[in-house]
Order: C-alpha cells, then sequence, then structure tokens
C-alpha cells in the first residue's frame, strides 16, 4: 500500500511526541527508583516498579504520545489555528486533562493487575483504584502528565511555527556547519499584487495572503516541497533534487496550486473582489546551507541560483508566461504530460552567461474526432 506524501508528513510529525513522552517517562521512573531505592513507600496507592510495570508504563507512554500527536497535527492544530497561543494552551490543557482521567481510569486497574495478578473482575482492583484517585499519588501522577503534556504543546507550537524540516535540522544539528547542496527552488508572486493591496487595505490583505497561502499548502505537501520563506506576497519552494524531479514534481506543484485556486476562485472572488493568479520560475543549482544570526538562529540558503530563479520569475510577464523554467532544470525533468517552449537564451541581470529558458505548459489532450 503506497502511503500519501500528506500521511508521511503527518506520521513524521506524530512520532517526536511518542518519543517525548517515551523519553519523560523514564526520566521520571529512573529518578523515582533512585530516590526510593525500588521500595513501595505507599503499598496502599502506588504500584511497585516490576520489570513489567515498567514495561507496560512505557508502552502505555508511547500510545498516549502517539494519540496526543494525532490529535495535535490531524485535528487539533487547524481547530485552534485562529486562537492566540495562550488560548490554544489553555484549551488543549483541559481537552487532555480529560483524556488523560480517562486513560488513568482505564489502565491504573491493568498496571495492578499485571503487580498483584488480581483479576480485573476482582473488587479489590477497584478499590485500589478508588484509593489511588484521593491519593497525594494520584496530584503526582497528574503533575508528571502535565510536565510531557506542556513539553509536548511547546514542541508543537515551536514546530507549527517553524516548521517541522526547519526544527529537525535545528535539532540534529545538520547544518549547524555550512554545507553545499544541490536544490531546485520556485519563486512564486501573486499577480497584480500592489494594486488588490491598495484597494484591499492591510488587513484584507493580510486575511487575502493567509486564505491563499492555506489553498497551496496540500500542492507543497503533495509534491514532496518545502517552503522556505514567504515573503510578502511571493513564496519560495524548495526541493531536493530526487523529490523535486521525480514524477516532474515541482512543475506538477505549480499546476496542482493553480487547480486549487481556480477551485476556490468564486468563494475568493465573493470575499476579496480579485481573482487571484501568480506566475512563477524554477531553477536549479548548488547552495549553500547553514544557520545563521546572533539575535535570532535561521537555517538559510545562499547562491546565485537563488538571484537566477528570482530573475527568472521577474521575466514572466515579458516573455508573456505563468510558469519559465531554467534549462538546467528542464534536463532532469522525465518526460511527462507537460509541454516545453524555449523562449531563447535570455541573458539574465546580473549574470555573465545567457539561461535559456523554457514556458511549461500541460499538454492537451487529444479529443475524439482528432483522433478519429
Amino acid at each position: 500500500m503506497r502511503i500519501s506524501p500528506t500521511a508521511k508528513r503527518n506520521i513524521s510529525r506524530i512520532i517526536p511526541f511518542a518519543i517525548i513522552w517515551l523519553l519523560i517517562g523514564w526520566i521520571i521512573d529512573i529518578t523515582v527508583f533512585d530516590a526510593t531505592r525500588n521500595q513501595n513507600l505507599n503499598p496502599d496507592t502506588d504500584i511497585t516498579f516490576t520489570i513489567p510495570v515498567l514495561i507496560f508504563a512505557s508502552l502505555a507512554n508511547v500510545v498516549v504520545g502517539l494519540i496526543i500527536g494525532t490529535l495535535e497535527v490531524v485535528y487539533l492544530e487547524k481547530r485552534f489555528s485562529n486562537r492566540t497561543l495562550s488560548a490554544k494552551f489553555f484549551y488543549k490543557f483541559i481537552i487532555y486533562l480529560s483524556l488523560f482521567l480517562t486513560v488513568i481510569v482505564i489502565l491504573y486497574p491493568v498496571a495492578f493487575t499485571l503487580e498483584t495478578g488480581t483479576s480485573l473482575l476482582k473488587v479489590d482492583t477497584w478499590q485500589q483504584l478508588y484509593r489511588f484517585l484521593i491519593s497525594i499519588s494520584f496530584l503526582i501522577t497528574l503533575f508528571h502528565l502535565s510536565v510531557k503534556l506542556m513539553v509536548s504543546l511547546i514542541y508543537s507550537a515551536i514546530s507549527e511555527n517553524l516548521g517541522h524540516q526547519v526544527l529537525l535540522n535545528f535539532f540534529s544539528g545538520k547544518y549547524h556547519q555550512p554545507k553545499i547542496e544541490k536544490r531546485i527552488f520556485m519563486f512564486l508572486d501573486m499577480k497584480s499584487s500592489t494594486t488588490i493591496a491598495e484597494t484591499l487595505g492591510h488587513i484584507r490583505y493580510f486575511k487575502l495572503l493567509d486564505t491563499y497561502y492555506n489553498i497551496m499548502s496540500d500542492p507543497i505537501i503533495n509534491s514532496f516541497g518545502e517552503v522556505y520563506q514567504y515573503i510578502g506576497d511571493e513564496i519560495v519552494i524548495s526541493w531536493k533534487p530526487g523529490k523535486g524531479t521525480n514524477q516532474a514534481n515541482c512543475i506538477k506543484c505549480f499546476f496542482d496550486i493553480q487547480d486549487h485556486l481556480n477551485e476556490q476562485k468564486e468563494v475568493l472572488f465573493h470575499e476579496f473582489g480579485f481573482e487571484i493568479g501568480f506566475k512563477a520560475g524554477i531553477h536549479f543549482g548548488e547552495v549553500t546551507i547553514g544557520e545563521i544570526g546572533a539575535l535570532k538562529k535561521e537555517i538559510v540558503f545562499t547562491g546565485d541560483v537563488l538571484n537566477t530563479t528570482a530573475r527568472i520569475q521577474s521575466l514572466c510577464k515579458e516573455l508573456e508566461s505563468d510558469l519559465l523554467i531554467s534549462g538546467a532544470i528542464k534536463e532532469l525533468l522525465p518526460h511527462t504530460n507537460y509541454q516545453y517552449f524555449s523562449k531563447g537564451e535570455i541573458e539574465l541581470k546580473g549574470r555573465n552567461k545567457k539561461e535559456e529558458l523554457f514556458s511549461v505548459t500541460l499538454e492537451k489532450k487529444p479529443t475524439i474526432a482528432n483522433t478519429m
């Protein structure tokens, strides 16, 4: 069974929640084990640490982490996207607290039966649960759960704002030292943005940009692209060569965004009074990637390929094309249902050598009349 790009992205974002819960759970368990020398100081309410109980606790932490990660990524992130950070934390905390209480009521009796061998159906098992719920140990457990939850919510907020891949790169230190890589870039710019901004005013134009970029999200994810930067009404998308050229994903991304905007054309026109279009340039080459900044760290791409891509995109209007690509990227693309038309070798501003540019259109399928 083939996993979709969206599913792969969601899975990669959910797994860290399970890791967070597992690691913090181990830290707490080891600390408690060391402090008590594995003596059960409250046998009436607490469960003694044994190997089976520790394994069960680890599995429970992983499962709860996966549940929280799934809720965050698939549902709550979108549900609370328009809330302030403090409001997100408050509402999510209430939701998860309710979840925790449910999980405790379900899992505590199971852990008790693992320790004592008592059946779940015995009255003693449920009396033990009751004693636990009214004990100081229960409050300590809630505190431990709250710590795990807060770390998870902090991770979720940072991941949402920085981007999951950027966050992983920071944690792994992948670009702590500058590296040279080959990358594909697309500079995508809204048409008539100045006129639209002047007509709508600052607030409505900002809302338009937010809607505009949200519409692009699925096409970018489905083409395995990564958003490098939002610059006003311009977005810079990047691909590693294999992902960007496979099935011409970098080209597919452009036309998928076009399709998504066309589907929302009436909604956008009704809300903002404009038909929204865009133009884009795509190029390929070497860049240097590394962490940079003193007051604020960012992972930055530098190199001629970025300047060249921006200049290619700026020629779209002059060359009467919504999508222009360089000869460098065209050579890497497989044969697909796209047609490429040479615009000749163009001298780009700031470059000594000329670059052959191509406009791209969808290949027209023959009609029944033409095939007869």
